[in-house]
């Protein structure tokens, strides 16, 4: 997982490989201010070599959980998945999150 914060567009940007996985293959999930990325894998390959029958097998799952700043509405968060990389932007600040001044009375 890489993370670039883009101070320009005041966004996050997580990045996953994830090789051979498609959408269906990976749950994007937030739950009390968490972003949990997770999935499974299930890779599969057979040929021929020299006679032999070679069969490779790749199973397993993963899970990643990142913070998500104060604020941050689901509906701001974007995911794309291409060419086996899993990338997810979000802001890194949420509008309610600028310091208030409380006034005495």
């Amino acid at each position: 997982m890489d993370l670039h914060e883009d101070a320009d567009k005041n966004t996050v940007t997580a990045t996953f490989e994830v090789p051979g996985l498609k959408k269906g293959d990976v749950n994007i999930d937030v739950h009390d201010g968490r972003l949990v990325i997770s999935g499974e894998t299930k890779l599969s390959s057979e040929h021929e070599q020299a006679g032999y029958a070679v069969r490779e097998r790749k199973f397993g799952r993963f899970s990643r959980t990142l913070r998500l700043p104060q604020g941050v509405k689901e509906e701001e968060i974007k995911a794309a998945l291409a060419d086996g990389v899993l990338t997810v932007t979000f802001p890194k600040a949420g509008v309610d999150t600028a310091p208030k001044r409380i006034s005495i009375v």
